[in-house]
């Protein structure tokens, strides 16, 4: 059975950090392409950041480069998200999603296309 589970969410004052970890389970994600999406109060899914399945691309939403850097280690099944200088509005549920894509070069931020999701985590970034 596979298992996707979120960890690292919290209480933060702006400015903070905080540092998410995605433990995947029951099958080897070393093949996947992972993301991080977040969901606020409201608002739609959107993409935060994702790494191809080697580990040689990243790609950020506007709304986040320079302050999160996503990284993964496929011997450990594992991605992390390091979150610098937040913001409020970074204030979301954070979930982290496995795809089946093995191209070196390509990165989606269609949530469709990323077949396995943890349950969520809570951001909350106070002003």
């Amino acid at each position: 059975q596979v298992q996707v589970v979120e960890s690292g969410g919290g209480l933060v004052q702006a400015g903070g950090s905080l540092r998410l970890s995605c433990a995947a389970s029951g099958r080897t994600f070393s093949r996947y392409a992972r993301g991080w999406f977040r969901q606020a109060p409201g608002k739609e899914r959107e993409f935060v950041a994702g790494i191809t399945w080697n580990g040689g691309n990243t790609l950020y939403a506007d709304s986040v480069k320079g302050r999160f850097t996503i990284s993964r280690d496929n011997a450990k099944n594992t991605v992390d998200l390091q979150m610098n200088s937040l913001k409020p509005e970074d204030t979301a549920v954070y979930y982290c999603a496995a795809a089946h894509i093995f191209y070196t070069n390509y990165i989606s931020t269609d949530r469709n296309e990323y077949e396995y999701w943890g349950q969520g985590t809570q951001v909350t970034v106070s002003s």
